[in-house]
């Protein structure tokens, strides 16, 4: 059945959809993150058409008090050296960078980095080192920081839940229109 129906649709690309507080904020990260500029722009409304990976992420302003539901977003990269190219590029773009390098996360082995966006969610870069290990291994996600990191915030706030992001503090700079991770 699951066959059949693959011949029948063909996909063009992942949709994802974001409540955000403030869309023009929104669109400032998410330009830098994504090094792309939005293809349709509205009042209270953007969508960023991404090519590589092919995503279709529209922002859509409105209030709300909480993160909700949704743990945090991931583009799933093909080696150490395309992560470390993604946090560079986010780095020059002025965001703010979160390292997990040989981290045990969802019964894996990863390296990986880490943006948030104004609302607090948290998207990572990630590679899998190495896959399926067993249900006893630990789940080390937040606790590998960069050393920089390790000497700038405590062990409680490097430490998250397994196969999500971990908290850390949101930092305001007068000269940032947008809040962005301490770090």
């Amino acid at each position: 059945m699951e066959g059949k129906f693959e011949n029948q649709v063909t996909a063009l690309k992942a949709h994802l959809a974001l409540n955000v507080r403030n869309v023009v904020r929104s669109i400032e990260f998410y330009n830098k993150m994504l090094g792309i500029e939005p293809s349709k722009v509205r009042t209270g409304y953007a969508k960023f058409d991404m090519q590589n990976p092919p995503l279709n992420l529209t922002l859509n302003e409105g209030s709300f008090s909480e993160r909700g539901a949704l743990s945090h977003m991931g583009i799933q990269v093909g080696s150490t050296e395309d992560v470390l190219a993604m946090r560079k590029k986010w780095a020059d773009a002025g965001l703010v960078t979160r390292d997990e390098m040989q981290t045990n996360c969802c019964y894996a082995t990863q390296d990986k980095t880490w943006v948030r966006d104004p609302d607090g969610n948290e998207w990572e870069v990630f590679v899998v080192l190495q896959d399926n290990l067993a249900e006893t291994s630990p789940c080390e996600c937040g606790a590998k920081v960069s050393e920089v990191e390790r000497q700038s915030v405590s062990a409680e706030v490097a430490t998250a839940t397994c196969c999500g992001p971990a908290t850390f503090p949101i930092e305001r700079r007068e000269s940032d229109s947008c809040p962005t991770t301490a770090g």
